[in-house]
């Protein structure tokens, strides 16, 4: 079953300083944290907070060529995490043909935000999620480290996430 979920906020790791997006569905029950990269975050951070740039950048100008081509982004989908790796489906439409594309969840993300798109994760990754290896994403980290970083993303709340500073 698919969820669908809001850009809560973006936060980062305390241990690794790498970019963390925060999703929760809508009645705020449940959120899935998404590790993502600088300029993705970037991007998302923009866009939430609406900086405009004298010159496009890039998921700005995918956006732009879409509209261009009157390609219509309907939604986003986060429907796989294998390996500890989110995978996400981005929904076009073009002429009544609706066209699936591979693509990262905050690319996606980054897109749905400028198309004002719903985004979409299914259940299964939600549940996966709770058992993400964290060994594989952070190798030379400890086991103490790890618990500090799972008991602070398991303990974020809005006032946390700031103004998106990068």
């Amino acid at each position: 079953m698919l969820i669908e979920m809001k850009v809560s906020g973006l936060t980062l790791d305390p241990i690794t300083n790498t970019p963390i997006v925060i999703l929760k569905d809508l009645h705020e029950k449940k959120a899935i944290p998404i590790w993502i990269g600088i300029f993705e975050a970037s991007a998302i951070a923009t866009e939430l907070e609406k900086v405009a740039f004298s010159r496009p950048m890039t998921h700005d100008l995918l956006h732009d060529v879409l509209k261009t081509l009157e390609v219509a982004i309907t939604k986003i989908e986060i429907n796989d995490l294998r390996n500890n790796t989110f995978f996400a489906n981005i929904y076009l439409v073009k002429d009544g043909n609706e066209f699936i594309v591979d693509s990262r969840p905050s690319d996606a993300i980054a897109l749905a935000l400028r198309a004002g798109a719903p985004i979409f994760v299914d259940d299964k990754v939600i549940e996966k999620s709770r058992d993400v290896d964290f060994s594989t994403k952070m190798a030379d980290i400890d086991d103490v480290k790890k618990g500090k970083l799972r008991e602070f993303l398991e303990n974020l709340s809005p006032e946390d996430f700031g103004k998106y500073k990068m």
